[in-house]
């Protein structure tokens, strides 16, 4: 927090506006909000995403499609491979690109491993941000080990470039699955740890049960995706409602909980990790033999056919979608991304922090999964 700017007296009523955040372990990014509190209750809260990595969308206008793979990276730092595949996938329905089938295995199986690397950050910033420090240092190691399986896989640890249109840019190296399966087994093993020192701990459940409770109407209407969603009740997955990649090759499970407060986002990120190792094992299993990548034609020349077309796919924050134009030309006409921190960092965050405690505000943004460059696009 930084302090007061104004101070309203009101018989015995006093108001202060206060700014919390961006220096504060529960605001994400540059992320910052004016609170209008009296005493430590919040009557009023305004978002503000702060400037940064702007104007995403217009910039990809005038570069070529190959050239925007940088830059879509981007506006999820902390998991760009969602990015890489909705756009991949708007570029490829444009085109009729068709990918082979070894390629939708190994985009699922990237795509789960950015999302295990997305879901342990996250729980490094809530578990710091409530003081579990040995909670978040385990969490931070254990992504540090799915990023040398990136960094293995493209040659980066945070901005891969991997999917591309037709598929992907390079097949497994030889024991690469070993090691992504012994990897797993490292983190999974560690499950019964963070069970005991952080989820059945009965600081986490205090200060988290029923903080930022919301129902499973009021997130529909609000626009609520993701583990905001979920943790409601309702069972709601791109991966499951219009598959994509092989999500649909082998069986899994959408983990829920009921009482839409802090307490269930948090134990519903965990649920999900979970299955997302589980759903790696099967897919690795199941994986067929064959190309991964369909030849496109030279990518720095390359004219995509006029058209429009809406892609949307499962991050590791909730649905995330893509409307992109083509008018026939070297480089996009239109680009609008739908991103679920829009909703869950401005909508929902200044609803649940009426009526909150200032203690609870970082407790309940973390909670909403922000990531501040999602939102100023």
């Amino acid at each position: 927090m930084n302090g007061t700017s104004e101070n309203k007296t009101s018989g015995s009523s006093r108001e202060l506006e206060l700014y919390f955040g961006p220096q504060h372990l529960g605001m994400v990014g540059n992320f910052s909000i004016t609170l209008k509190v009296e005493g430590d209750r919040i009557l009023e809260a305004r978002a503000n995403p702060g400037f940064l990595h702007r104007g995403f969308e217009k910039l990809m206008e005038y570069r070529t499609w190959i050239q925007n793979f940088p830059m879509v990276c981007r506006i999820n730092v902390i998991e760009s491979g969602s990015m890489e595949m909705i756009y991949s996938m708007a570029v490829e329905s444009l085109a009729q690109i068709e990918v082979p089938e070894r390629a939708h295995y190994v985009r699922s199986i990237y795509l789960e491993l950015c999302r295990v690397s997305s879901h342990l950050f996250g729980l490094w910033a809530y578990s710091n941000m409530l003081g579990f420090d040995t909670v978040a240092q385990w969490a931070m190691y254990h992504r540090d080990l799915i990023l040398d399986l990136l960094e293995e896989l493209t040659g980066g640890r945070v901005y891969n470039i991997f999917i591309w249109p037709g598929g992907v840019r390079r097949d497994f190296p030889k024991g690469f699955e070993d090691r992504i399966v012994e990897t797993l087994h490292t983190i999974g093993s560690c499950v019964p740890d963070y069970n005991t020192a952080f989820f059945d701990n009965r600081i986490f459940y205090e200060r988290s049960k029923g903080i930022g409770k919301i129902t499973q109407q009021e997130a529909k209407e609000l626009g609520a995706t993701g583990q905001t969603l979920r943790a409601t009740g309702l069972k709601f997955d791109i991966r499951k409602v219009a598959p994509y990649a092989a999500y649909d090759k082998v069986e899994w499970d959408v983990p829920v909980r009921e009482d839409g407060d802090a307490y269930s986002r948090i134990l519903v990120i965990r649920d999900e990790m979970i299955e997302s190792v589980h759903m790696i094992f099967k897919l690795l299993e199941a994986m067929p033999q064959g190309p991964v990548y369909n030849r496109i034609p030279n990518p720095f020349k390359w004219k995509i056919p006029p058209g429009d077309t809406y892609v949307r796919c499962e991050s590791s924050r909730g649905e995330l979608g893509l409307y992109l134009v083509s008018d026939g030309g070297e480089r996009p006409y239109r680009v609008h991304f739908r991103t679920p921190s829009y909703t869950n960092g401005l909508i929902l965050l200044e609803k649940l922090l009426q009526g909150a405690s200032i203690a609870d505000v970082g407790n309940i943004m973390i909670s909403l999964y922000v990531v501040a460059p999602e939102i100023d696009r």
